[in-house]
């Protein structure tokens, strides 16, 4: 079965890490994914471990259901060719300031002219309206700006970067959500249209889902910070032999977590019987938690909440994955052969479809891999494609 996107064709224009682990969940679920690199190739293809130069992990890992084309887009005649390919695409989605944009030639207006109803996407650091506009930003940059890392330091008073690329990943996934409503309405209307994924108004918009809080309210009712998620006792809790991760939230959570621990006491307590009275009382509760869970092994409190139907987990480290049961069971990390950089670990899709599933069906591919194939579809002959290369408008692999 096709995915939900087979037929659609993207000219992917990103680099680094927003872009590409959007335009890779587009070739997941079928699209057609031309990614158009410069002849100095994406930068993570040099960030991290490699078996060979350019084909680094990081690449790697956001760069599968793609076909890779270079194109010298300083110069006219890249720019022209990619606006004759563009003809037979849906979508162009880019990483580069609008100003960048502009220099090139390659705005929503170039595109209309050679294809009117484009889909034109535009991931960048700051919204095209305000003061920030033209500011370079990467990952930490929105962390620090957009709140999340003061939120990080809650516990400890100093703000930190959480250890994850947060901002780029949550700001591909919106871009992603993006493209698939507006090729919905070009369904609907024949409109294309342009759209705008700024990091930083999605950051903003993801922490404040829960840390807007009390200052919601105009009066404030109380400050910003969500009370539970902010308790310096909301931690993975210490058993005898490793960590879990556990969470009774409603109620009846609470009274099941105690009544596995033979802590008959703390059922009726206002603590555990009244959501309100909880959500200013939860690092009492945690303490008392972890007190409990000291006493046991993690399988013991695994054993005991399983059986209660509380929320709890062993907390993994990242090497504990590939051997985690459910993971296995699922297959969702298996086993790649690389035509050149041998046997890889990968994800599959996490996303299941019963009537269009996604499905990998290329390799990460080597700088230029695919120049030819997509120019020769575009309607160059051979020795106009070997004129590309050898003036350095191109690079055939």
């Amino acid at each position: 079965m096709a995915g939900p996107l087979d037929g659609y064709q993207i000219l992917d224009l990103t680099s680094v890490i927003m872009g590409p682990f959007a335009t890779q969940t587009l070739g997941d679920m079928g699209a057609d994914v031309i990614k158009v690199e410069s002849p100095n190739g994406d930068v993570t293809r040099q960030i991290g471990p490699a078996r060979n130069i350019g084909m680094s992990a990081m690449y790697l890992n956001t760069n599968r259901n793609k076909r890779s084309l270079v194109l010298d887009l300083k110069s006219k005649k890249g720019r022209d060719i990619l606006l004759r390919l563009s003809k037979g695409a849906d979508v162009v989605i880019h990483s580069m300031r609008p100003k960048a944009m502009s220099r090139l030639g390659l705005t929503y207006a170039d595109f209309q002219t050679a294809k009117p109803d484009i889909i034109y996407c535009g991931c960048y650091g700051f919204g095209n309206e305000g003061p920030y506009a033209d500011r370079p930003a990467y990952d930490d940059v929105i962390q620090g700006v957009s709140g999340l890392s003061s939120i990080m330091g809650f516990t400890s008073g100093e703000p930190q970067h959480a250890p994850a690329l947060l901002a780029d990943k949550t700001s591909g996934m919106a871009a992603t959500q993006a493209i698939a409503f507006a090729l919905l309405h070009r369904e609907r209307t024949g409109e294309g249209q342009s759209i705008e994924v700024p990091m930083f108004e999605n950051m903003v918009h993801f922490n404040l889902i829960e840390h807007f809080f009390g200052a919601k309210f105009d009066p404030p009712k109380s400050g910003f910070g969500y009370t539970r998620i902010l308790a310096t006792e909301r931690k993975p809790m210490k058993t005898l032999d490793g960590y879990v991760s556990l969470m009774p939230y409603n109620n009846e959570h609470w009274q099941s977590f105690f009544t596995a621990f033979d802590r008959n006491d703390m059922i009726n307590d206002r603590r555990v019987t009244d959501t309100t009275y909880r959500a200013e009382h939860i690092s009492e509760l945690y303490t008392i938690a972890s007190d409990l869970v000291r006493c046991c092994t993690c399988d013991e409190v695994i054993e005991k909440l399983v059986s209660a139907d509380v929320p709890c987990m062993p907390v993994n480290n990242l090497s504990d994955l590939l051997d985690d049961p459910h993971i296995r069971a699922t297959n969702f990390i298996v086993e790649e052969n690389h035509p050149t950089e041998g046997k890889l670990k990968s994800t599959t899709i996490p996303t299941h479809f019963s009537k269009s599933p996604g499905s990998i069906k290329r390799h990460a591919p080597a700088l230029g891999e695919h120049s030819v194939e997509v120019l020769s579809e575009g309607g160059f002959s051979r020795g106009e494609i070997d004129s590309f290369a050898e003036n350095g408008i191109t690079k055939i692999n």
